[in-house]
């Protein structure tokens, strides 16, 4: 039982290095504010199969970007110097994780495109100005998150 139980510490410490990651913090502030937007009330109306699909593609580009992750972190101990083959690798692993951005942009507007949301939106944020400020600095945190934190990495 405990090599069970130890392959989950080594997905956590996996799923740590992933954090580590600049690009895998975009997706994840992306992806925070995207369901924020859904979670109020009246705004969106998304069936239980329509959310799971919009989960479904949200995990499918996190998990795009640790495969990334992995095979830079391989390519990188198998040839430390510049080679073409490794650059084409590298570059393979990051145009598959733009190609699952560019899918479930495109899921994600299928399954959103509700004009009448978009209408309540709009009205909210013309009614209630005073939100601006917090989302601007909760936009503000979201940018530090991702662009200016510092993580030590080994």
């Amino acid at each position: 039982m405990r090599p069970f139980l130890r392959s989950f510490r080594y997905a956590a410490c996996g799923l740590a290095l992933c954090l580590r990651e600049r690009n895998f913090r975009v997706h994840l502030v992306i992806s925070a504010y995207l369901y924020a937007f859904l979670a109020v009330p009246g705004w969106f109306v998304l069936t239980r199969g329509q959310w799971a699909v919009l989960i479904a593609m949200n995990v499918l580009v996190l998990a795009a970007e640790a495969f990334n992750t992995a095979l830079e972190a391989a390519v990188d101990l198998a040839c430390p110097e510049m080679h073409p083959l490794a650059a084409r690798a590298k570059d393979a692993a990051a145009g598959a994780v733009l190609l699952c951005c560019v899918g479930a942009v495109a899921v994600g507007a299928v399954l959103l495109w509700q004009p009448e949301a978009f209408a309540a939106i709009w009205q909210f944020v013309r009614r209630n100005l005073w939100v601006t400020v917090p989302f601007a600095a909760s936009l503000a945190g979201a940018v530090w998150f991702v662009f200016g934190m510092k993580i030590n990495k080994k």
